[in-house]
């Protein structure tokens, strides 16, 4: 900025010296315009993830799927020590982005509470709820389709019941064109279009295929179904894009060592290729094939051999071993991982160390998976409470953590 400044100095000067005439007057318009136009620039830019200035946009996302159903059970949660919606801590602690999960009927998230069951989570109207406070304050969102009406990964892919008798491929591709379109379209209504819609959840061997009946199309790519698994993802795709062509598409597989091998397959076979983002998760305790110090590379081959861009749309870290209910934990048994101990600054320290990552490589940003899985007296198949809390970007209190603060960092 200096030598801008000096260049332009000297050059207005020695005109001076050499026409001394009114000229001089249309000089020195014409430098201080300038001089204003580069202290406009700067002020023009504006701080993104986590307060880093850059041209390129990077997302800080967290998976609130489960918020609407604590809340409603006794969940609580505070911020410096005030009480308030989840919503807004994300959003006044940096976050951008809310990642919300969407199931095709799930009746059984009604049935666990019995006689207490007032409603369904995680259908449509529940999901349509989230939207509305997450755009309330100002973040965007991702929908993520399951194709279920339970939980689909990459060990399970169970077919939604209304779906279960069908046993023509058309009419597959067909009923999940129309059940992606109208869903967006509904949204699309109430002004509630996401804008990002992620095509199924840890599909590395298909969907729509755990517990298939005789004569059910099933898309299983481990089975080599690579075509069958194509079509129903591309029906889905056209449904999006026949609703907006702005929504960003996303597909997802777990754990980075799985990238190359699906996208592959899935764009040479399946012939599917108009996506926009390469969406992985990333649990340091579980996909260790890939180390950490190494996200960035693979990151960076992602993007240059299939020119889209890339997100971990999934990951976490325990800050305890302890729990704070009944409800067994998923994590903490594990080693920890080497530098990063299960406390409140490892699990910031490894959550900045990921963002960094993934920043390196070139990423689009970086998403924790259900931060506000607080206990409270909420149901899921497995248990009462939560099997998260220690994962949790908050205390046993319902105050937000250290691990909170990787968000709002300023990286370089």
């Amino acid at each position: 900025m200096l030598l801008k400044f000096n260049l332009i100095y000297e050059l207005t000067l020695e005109q001076y010296k050499m026409r001394h005439d009114t000229n001089i007057t249309i000089y020195l318009v014409i430098f201080f315009s300038l001089l204003f136009f580069i202290q406009c620039s700067e002020k023009d830019e504006t701080p993104s993830g986590g307060g880093q200035v850059t041209d390129d946009p990077f997302y800080f996302g967290v998976d609130l799927s489960y918020v609407n159903q604590i809340l409603d059970h006794g969940g609580i949660y505070k911020d410096g020590g005030a009480r308030r919606t989840p919503y807004r801590i994300f959003l006044d602690n940096g976050a951008d982005l809310v990642r919300l999960r969407l199931w095709h009927n799930p009746t059984w998230t009604k049935d666990v509470y019995g006689n207490d069951g007032q409603q369904l989570y995680n259908d449509l109207k529940d999901v349509e709820q989230a939207i509305a406070l997450s755009k309330q304050h100002e973040m965007q969102v991702l929908l993520d389709f399951h194709y279920s009406d339970t939980w689909a990964d990459p060990d399970t892919q169970e077919i939604p019941a209304a779906w279960i008798n069908i046993t023509d491929p058309d009419i597959l591709e067909d009923s999940v064109y129309n059940y992606t379109f109208k869903t967006l379209k509904y949204l699309d209504k109430k002004g509630l279009l996401p804008d990002f819609v992620q095509i199924g959840n840890e599909i590395n061997c298909g969907m729509l295929y755990s517990n298939a009946p005789t004569g059910f199309p099933t898309c299983n790519a481990c089975d080599g179904q690579w075509k069958e698994l194509g079509d129903v993802i591309n029906s889905a795709i056209k449904a999006v894009r026949d609703v907006s062509s702005e929504t960003k598409i996303i597909l997802h597989v777990a754990d980075p060592k799985n990238v190359e091998w699906w996208f592959d397959n899935v764009q040479a076979i399946g012939l599917v290729t108009d996506y926009d983002i390469i969406g992985f998760s990333y649990y340091p305790l579980w996909h260790t094939t890939v180390s950490i110090p190494k996200l960035s590379d693979n990151i960076s081959n992602f993007k240059s051999k299939y020119g889209k861009e890339v997100m971990i749309l999934e990951t976490a870290y325990p800050w305890t071993k302890e729990g704070n209910d009944n409800y067994s934990n998923i994590f903490g048994d594990q080693d920890p991982v080497p530098g990063f101990e299960f406390t409140p600054v490892g699990q910031f320290e490894i959550l900045k160390k990921l963002t960094e990552e993934v920043k390196a490589g070139g990423g689009l940003g970086i998403i924790y998976w259900e931060p506000a899985w607080i206990s409270s007296d909420m149901k899921d198949l497995w248990g009462t409470g939560s099997a998260w809390e220690n994962c949790a970007l908050f205390d046993f209190n319902g105050e937000t953590n250290l691990g909170i603060d990787f968000i709002s960092t300023n990286y370089q």
